[in-house]
């Protein structure tokens, strides 16, 4: 199975920027029905959440995601407790990259058909997200989609989130602070979390899900159902405590993500990253991906990418490892463009 690539899997991922880019500027004439109004959007579309502005000595953000093709992995292995984990987290994570405090849910689930035991599964693990993230799940809806969900075993669902966060308009975290000779922090990922699952399950397909594989502590199915670590309260702490310039969740696209923190500006993140878990081991010799491909899709151990001074990174580290995080220095900020990984180019 040489040469497999995200694209090959059916997710081009320039194809997606184009069609967010289409979007953000359609969705950005917007703005203008709130202009001076009270819901004044305060930065643009295009950052991993929205700002507005409600008046008061906080300001809203606001952030919507799903689990994405997860959900089949856990239809496939019929365990669905710890999939609200990762929709909590897939949301939460991204707030946090605005220098804002998740504070409330609202979940989306859409079932193939009636079935109360499943929706009490994805549930447990909402609530658990919730705990873990301390937030609030203030109401959500259930919608069953007989004809447009269609899942494993007739119990195929959908799972997405939209959060809310608050922050003070002085504490906001955009990356227009980001200066060249930042160091790069690169917080633990717990695995794939819930990107590159597309070209996961291509990959692995045909594999048993219920065996242990070389190189992996556990099944392989447990592998791919870790649920995605939830950074929230040593980012919050970090960034209230510490300088910090810019923060990136290691998601879709990968490292390619780190662009959103400083577009126009004189910045090159080079990244260096040790050798990666077993799991990524597996997909990239299994599927003979070539490194820049793996750099674009998947996180490779790293979850979370805090863009800081020098003199902050010790300290900064700390307070994750107080949190059970562990940390390394992955990389600088240099004069340049885009995105660098072992010394390839990837954005």
């Amino acid at each position: 199975m040489p040469n497999e690539s995200y694209a090959r899997a059916g997710v081009d991922l320039a194809k997606v920027r184009r069609i967010q880019r289409h979007l953000g500027e359609m969705m950005g004439a917007t703005f203008a029905f709130r202009r001076g109004r009270m819901g004044e959007p305060r930065i643009p579309i295009g950052h991993y959440a929205g700002v507005i502005d409600v008046g008061g000595a906080e300001w809203l953000t606001l952030h919507t995601d799903g689990v994405g093709t997860k959900v089949l992995i856990a239809q496939q292995m019929e365990k669905f407790d710890t999939v609200g984990i990762d929709c909590v987290a897939m949301t939460v994570n991204d707030l946090i990259c605005i220098g804002s405090e998740p504070v409330a849910l609202l979940d989306y689930i859409a079932i193939e058909r009636e079935d109360d035991a499943l929706v009490e599964e994805i549930g447990k693990g909402l609530v658990e997200g919730a705990r873990i993230a301390s937030v609030a799940i203030v109401g959500g809806e259930t919608a069953v989609m007989k004809g447009v969900i269609r899942g494993v075993g007739g119990r195929g669902f959908d799972l997405a989130a939209m959060g809310v966060g608050i922050v003070r308009p002085e504490d906001v975290i955009d990356g227009s602070d980001i200066v060249v000779g930042d160091a790069i922090l690169g917080v633990a990922s717990s695995g794939l979390h819930s990107n590159g699952y597309t070209l996961a399950r291509r990959v692995l397909r045909g594999m048993p899900l219920n065996e242990k594989v070389d190189g992996l502590d556990c099944t392989l199915g447990d592998a791919l159902l870790t649920p995605t670590s939830i950074y929230v309260k040593p980012a919050i702490e970090v960034a209230r405590r510490l300088e910090v310039h810019g923060i990136a969740h290691i998601t879709g696209g990968s490292f390619s993500k780190l662009t959103r923190l400083a577009p126009g500006k004189d910045s090159m993140f080079d990244i260096v990253l040790p050798p990666p878990p077993g799991i990524f081991k597996l997909l990239s010799e299994r599927g003979g991906i070539k490194d820049r491909e793996m750099y674009r899709t998947f996180n490779m151990g790293i979850g979370l990418c805090l863009c800081l001074p020098e003199s902050e990174l010790r300290r900064a580290a700390r307070t994750f490892a107080a949190n059970g995080f562990k940390t390394q220095r992955v990389g600088s900020v240099r004069r340049g463009k885009g995105v660098r990984v072992n010394g390839l180019a990837i954005s």
